[in-house]
């Protein structure tokens, strides 16, 4: 998930919000593992009955089911969780263009801010690796300096590359869909 997963107005939160809400524990299943899917039903079938007793105790209630959702949700990414994040967090431009990209089914805007920004960032360390190399014989130093910038470039490129492939079974990558590196 995107940055914010783990935050009070992410994704994951609202859909356990959205379940609390509906009383439909369906809602907010798709964000966790399968192998997870007792222990969030079993947290939502406790949480229910505490939201009919007075507000603290029900707000207390829902940040537990929150909890237990965001936490099973991290573990199935293979990441850790670290507690709820409080809302309202710059999560950068890239998430909110690829939100708005799912909602209207247009990949443009995000699609033109991302090769914008590979073509800086490959331009930046380019330039780099040249002014490296203009001076690379001058010593040991200088040349280990460009073998670094170079090899730099090379791991960025890779990264880059494989995260374009999707790479990331965790977030909908698919493995057998890649073609060999």
């Amino acid at each position: 998930m995107p940055p914010h997963c783990d935050s009070l107005d992410g994704p994951v939160v609202a859909a356990a919000r959205h379940a609390l809400y509906e009383q439909d524990v369906n809602l907010v299943l798709p964000y966790v593992s399968a192998h997870d899917e007792d222990e969030v039903r079993i947290a939502f079938e406790r949480v229910l009955p505490v939201r009919e007793l007075e507000a603290r105790a029900a707000a207390l209630a829902e940040q537990w089911f929150f909890e237990t959702v965001v936490r099973l949700h991290r573990l199935a990414e293979h990441a850790p969780y670290t507690g709820l994040r409080p809302p309202g967090l710059d999560v950068g431009p890239v998430v909110p263009l690829a939100e708005k990209a799912i909602e209207s089914g247009d990949v443009e805007e995000l699609y033109r801010y991302l090769t914008t920004e590979l073509r800086r960032q490959l331009s930046l360390r380019i330039r780099h690796v040249v002014r490296l190399a203009a001076n690379a014989e001058e010593s040991v130093a200088a040349a280990r300096e460009l073998v670094r910038s170079a090899l730099g470039l090379q791991t960025y490129a890779h990264r880059v590359h494989r995260t374009l492939l999707g790479d990331d079974p965790a977030h909908g990558g698919d493995p057998e869909a890649r073609p060999d590196p």
